[in-house]
């Protein structure tokens, strides 16, 4: 399980999913999209992915299933 932020979330799942940068997601092969928020500043965006990231491996799984029970890609959804 991968958390990030960016301002270019399809830019970033591309590098993700084509491995351009060697790292924790290209190691592991993370390259599915399983839960996302948008944020207008940056600041707030930084501090909700620390609250994650300090959060239980069981937490995350919660937060993730909790709109996404089925673990789909959701790249596909801001593609499609």
């Amino acid at each position: 399980m991968y958390t990030g932020v960016t301002s270019d979330l399809l830019k970033r799942i591309y590098e993700h999913k084509n491995k351009i940068f060697e790292g924790f997601s290209s190691k592991y092969g993370v390259d599915k999209l399983g839960y996302y928020e948008e944020y207008n500043d940056i600041k707030q965006a930084i501090e909700r992915e620390k609250q994650i990231k300090a959060g239980s491996r069981k937490k995350k799984i919660m937060l993730i299933e909790q709109i996404n029970p089925n673990w789909d890609d959701l790249y596909t959804n801001l593609v499609g």
